[in-house]
């Protein structure tokens, strides 16, 4: 078999053509637009299938430069870092503290019910913990971010087995958030309130960020290089926090002391009243992301996921009635029981299974049906856009430490 080795700048170069393979493909082909599929997912899964072949049948296989996507990764959990806003939350009132509440109780359970069922069919918890909350709360993202280190912790076939769920959660929160929010309507007898329709945070369109207005105050070319003083101390602080706590025999995941780090200065300028460049931050989140899962994508080893297949799909599909009896007899609930509720618990199915995006299509497509809610439309992107991520790594890397 020939190994085809690429260097830093062939890896770098490899991944930008997938990124726009991705995109060109997703404009043209409306069923990956209306589910939101990334497009460095479908241009790295293209690459996977073609490394797929070649381990098929045996003529050829690639080899990456991966000490760039481990730093692409500080990066990403750096910029998740700076969006978590504990003043932000204080402001956002009683809704949106009770949903993040909600949200979190849905990430304990996926993961519990994930490695549970896992160990029950005879495979790795750890390949549960990646039919949980890091393929279904956290998304494509987060799937790619931990698929690795759950299977340098042992899990094989973590990774393909995550951007699976991933994928299959897109979809699946898409399907279930409407009838979910028509039934509680039905048996509930609501009534939509008569309060006029009001701006939707973000737009229709509204993804993971835009919930917030920037605060930089300064022309683009300082904040760009104050973003990126900003971020780069907190990776270069939260390593030596990090090696600090190893030194003391408490071993933490390199991404989690530059993320918490990037909390607590985030949290020291809001107290102070500074200025912060949070476009600047979403853009390089958002580049580094793009790069990372594209990278990760590449070197993804399709064959593994053979191993895990059955067991996958037994959990995906019961973490899809979970997320529905949770959305009915949880998530409406702990929102009040009315209209809002209902509205909340369609959008949480998209934000529970998939990402921000499927809880506002899901939202949008119920309320222009039953009528507006301005409430929903605040709490859900603000949530999805500033916190759950944040609460969501702590608490797999929870996980992990204790089913490794």
């Amino acid at each position: 078999m020939t190994t085809i080795e690429l260097d830093i700048a062939q890896t770098i170069g490899v991944a930008a053509v997938l990124l726009v393979a991705g995109e060109f493909i997703k404009n043209r082909v409306s069923l990956l637009s209306r589910y939101f599929i990334p497009g460095p997912i479908i241009g790295g899964l293209l690459f996977s299938l073609i490394a797929l072949a070649g381990h098929a049948t045996g003529l050829f296989a690639f080899q990456f430069y991966d000490n760039m996507r481990a730093f692409l990764l500080l990066v990403f959990f750096t910029t998740i870092g700076f969006s978590a806003s504990f003043e932000l939350l204080k402001k956002g009132g009683v809704g949106v503290a009770l949903f993040l509440a909600a949200a979190i109780g849905l990430v304990v359970l996926q993961n519990l019910l994930g490695a549970g069922l896992a160990a029950a069919l005879g495979v790795h918890p750890l390949i549960g913990v990646a039919a949980g909350s890091i393929s279904l709360t956290g998304g494509h993202g987060t799937s790619a971010a931990f698929g690795p280190l759950l299977e340098q912790a042992g899990a094989a076939g973590a990774l393909p087995a995550a951007i699976a769920a991933a994928t299959y959660g897109l979809v699946a929160g898409c399907v279930i958030g409407g009838p979910l929010g028509t039934l509680l309507i039905r048996r509930n007898h609501l009534r939509v309130p008569g309060s006029p329709a009001l701006a939707v945070p973000g737009g229709a369109g509204a993804g993971t960020q835009g919930a917030e207005p920037d605060r930089s105050g300064s022309s683009h070319g300082d904040t760009v290089m104050y973003a990126s003083i900003l971020i780069a101390v907190s990776i270069g602080a939260g390593t030596v926090l990090v090696n600090w706590l190893k030194s003391l025999g408490i071993t933490l995941p390199a991404y989690l002391g530059p993320m918490l780090v990037a909390a607590l200065v985030r949290n020291i300028i809001d107290w102070r009243d500074g200025a912060l460049p949070l476009r600047q931050f979403d853009v390089v989140g958002n580049v580094s992301l793009g790069f990372f899962l594209a990278m990760a994508l590449m070197s993804m080893k399709l064959w593994e996921l053979a191993q895990v297949a059955g067991p996958l799909l037994v959990i995906l599909l019961v973490q899809t009635v979970l997320m529905f009896a949770y959305g009915y007899f949880v998530t409406f609930r702990v929102m009040g029981s009315d209209y809002d509720a209902a509205v909340i618990a369609a959008g949480h199915c998209g934000f529970g299974m998939g990402a921000t995006p499927n809880a506002m299509a899901n939202m949008h497509a119920f309320t222009a049906v039953n009528g507006p809610s301005v409430k929903a439309f605040f709490v859900i992107p603000l949530v999805g856009s500033l916190f759950i991520d944040f609460f969501n790594a702590v608490i797999i890397t929870g996980f992990m430490n204790y089913l490794k």
